[in-house]
């Protein structure tokens, strides 16, 4: 069957295995997931509680409220720059937007550009029906643009960019991210860029491509409430992008979800408009667990890496001539510490791990420790 040929996400796999670690009495620290540690501020609960004894549990449209794609185009053009207007937007969880994007540029035998190293994208461009073609970068994970110039063919329809960047961290400069848009803009490419972690960035500034244009045209713009208001499990995301894309993102929703719940979309309305006090303490708590991972990684002799730039995440080289799947589960099973291997996020991963900050301090310290004395006795 088509689904077999697809893999399964990393992410989840091992939080599956973690679980099943607790739930035989097993403690697991984890360095691994892709979560804040905090929980989504009570106002925005508040909002969503309202909003369900109002009555606000019916079916929406597919697009979204008008409240909440207000609320978006209130947002993206306040801190994104973006000109957009109601009908380039709709609510969608991002990862679902990511291959929701993909289906909706699709053309016969067509090819995506995708980083490596870089987030899971690879599965969504096959469901899609498109062909993954990878572009590596810089030795410090900034766009090699000679690199992407040369994997562009007649059959390239998107490129996926993704800044602050998971798992590097690494944040676009708005010079490379203008140069892309011309190579693509030439092209006739469209620009998925996934700006899931745009909040999180903390000594220099993200840069929207998409506010390059006057109106929507090849910017697909992804965003997501996941990181900056601690809204995992909420599912809360949205698309700007040309009305016609729009439009056939659309489509897919009627035919599947239908909508999202109108009460998530409530609550999400107000993040967008009163959320930014939540941010600045979120992001102000993650810089100092940076501060601490980086401390803690200089420890550690088999380790190298820089200081990210954004997100919630370290990629640390390490020494160790050992296959970084084979180093993940050996950390696991030996010192107790779910990490990620950096082969999960392409071929240019190998010989990394993704380190997540987003944990408390204390179990940074705790976690590190341990790495170290695996380190010590492997």
């Amino acid at each position: 069957m088509f689904l077999d040929k697809i893999e399964g996400s990393p992410t989840l796999e091992l939080v599956n295995l973690v679980l099943n670690k607790q739930a035989k009495g097993e403690r697991v620290l984890s360095l691994a997931i892709g979560e804040p540690s905090f929980n989504t501020p009570k106002e925005i609960v508040e909002e969503a509680y309202r909003a369900m004894l109002s009555g606000d549990v019916h079916y929406t449209s597919s697009y979204g409220t008008f409240e909440v794609r207000e609320a978006i185009v209130r947002k993206v053009k306040r801190k994104n720059g973006i000109n957009a207007e109601i009908k380039n937007t709709i609510f969608i969880t991002t990862k679902l937007a990511v291959y929701a994007a993909m289906m909706a540029v699709h053309q016969a035998h067509y090819e995506i550009l995708l980083p490596n190293p870089g987030y899971f994208y690879s599965e969504p461009a096959i469901l899609s029906g498109a062909t993954p073609v990878y572009y590596n970068l810089k030795e410090d994970f900034s766009l090699d643009l000679d690199e992407i110039k040369s994997k562009i063919t007649q059959r390239t329809k998107a490129i996926v960019v993704n800044s602050p960047s998971n798992p590097t961290g690494k944040v676009y400069t708005k010079r490379e991210l203008e140069q892309l848009y011309e190579i693509c803009s030439e092209n006739g490419i469209y620009i998925i860029s996934d700006e899931a972690y745009e909040d999180l960035v903390y000594d220099t500034q993200h840069f929207s491509i998409g506010s390059l244009e006057k109106e929507p045209m090849f910017v697909i713009s992804l965003f997501s409430l996941s990181k900056s208001y601690a809204m995992t499990g909420w599912r809360a995301g949205y698309i700007i992008a040309n009305e016609r894309i729009i439009n056939l993102v659309n489509k897919l929703l009627e035919n599947t979800l239908t909508c999202f719940p109108p009460f998530i979309q409530h609550a999400s309305a107000y993040a967008l408009d009163h959320g930014d006090k939540f941010i600045q303490i979120f992001r102000d708590e993650l810089r100092k667990r940076r501060k601490l991972m980086m401390e803690k990684i200089e420890e550690i002799r088999q380790f190298s890496a820089t200081m990210p730039d954004g997100a919630f995440y370290v990629f640390p080289r390490y020494k160790t001539r050992i296959k970084s799947f084979e180093l993940a589960h050996k950390i696991l099973e030996k010192a107790g510490v779910a990490t990620l291997p950096g082969s999960s996020f392409g071929s240019a991963g190998e010989g990394h791990l993704r380190l997540s900050y987003a944990s408390s301090e204390e179990t940074i310290i705790e976690a590190m420790d341990k790495i170290k004395k695996f380190f010590l006795e492997f």
